[in-house]
């Protein structure tokens, strides 16, 4: 009887990325303050590496070309808490800070017929604590966004006319840890239970019986 080979295994070094951490400064001057600068969220996708910080800028890093990009939020410095990158037609980032403020950043292309100008687009006013879990539609049409305090909110994004319309869609007791959505089924984990969130139906349903301890 023949023997089945084996299929060879393949060593991989796991290392610090110092070209990515070398282009973030560890220190920023504030008036006569220096301000040490944390990092606080992190995605990643075949394209970008996207990463947060304690002075709310974001630093992007596109795999491709090499090169650092740097977006932040006008008015007070606030740490973001969350982001989330999304690769469609368009490259789309999320991001979500510690006072609720939530942006999506259209990323500029030089592909061919794709996105030419960097837009933003601000979830106005529903989240007033930290941003902890957001969650695309795989068209990038749909933003879900959670906070500590247990509010979800649905964004429903129109990148070619400029428009972003929200509004509060589930409300929860405790805060949310994790969001997901597929197929009109947004999946909701807080710090007492996970459910299923049907977005056409506006209905829930619980999985599992009893709450986490």
């Amino acid at each position: 009887m023949a023997s089945v080979a084996s299929s060879p295994v393949i060593f991989k070094e796991f290392c610090p990325l110092y070209y990515l951490l070398n282009a973030i400064p560890t220190k920023i001057q504030k008036g006569f303050r220096s301000i040490v600068v944390y990092l606080t969220a992190l995605d990643t996708n075949g394209d970008y590496i996207a990463v947060g910080s304690s002075i709310g800028m974001l630093y992007l890093y596109c795999r491709h070309l090499n090169q650092m990009k740097k977006y932040n939020f006008e008015g007070r410095c606030e740490s973001i808490t969350f982001v989330k990158l999304l690769s469609c037609f368009d490259d789309l980032v999320a991001v979500g800070t510690a006072s609720g403020r939530v942006a999506v950043f259209q990323l500029v292309s030089s592909l061919p017929g794709r996105n030419k100008q960097l837009r933003r687009f601000d979830v106005a006013g529903i989240h007033k604590s930290s941003i902890t879990a957001l969650a695309w539609s795989p068209n990038g049409m749909k933003l879900f966004s959670g906070d500590d305090k247990g509010k979800i909110v649905y964004s429903a994004l129109d990148l070619d006319q400029g428009i972003c319309n929200s509004s509060l869609v589930l409300e929860e007791p405790s805060s949310i840890v994790q969001l997901d959505y597929n197929q009109k089924v947004l999946l909701v984990s807080t710090l007492q239970r996970t459910l299923l969130f049907y977005t056409e139906e506006k209905s829930v349903n619980q999985v599992g019986a009893q709450p986490r301890k």
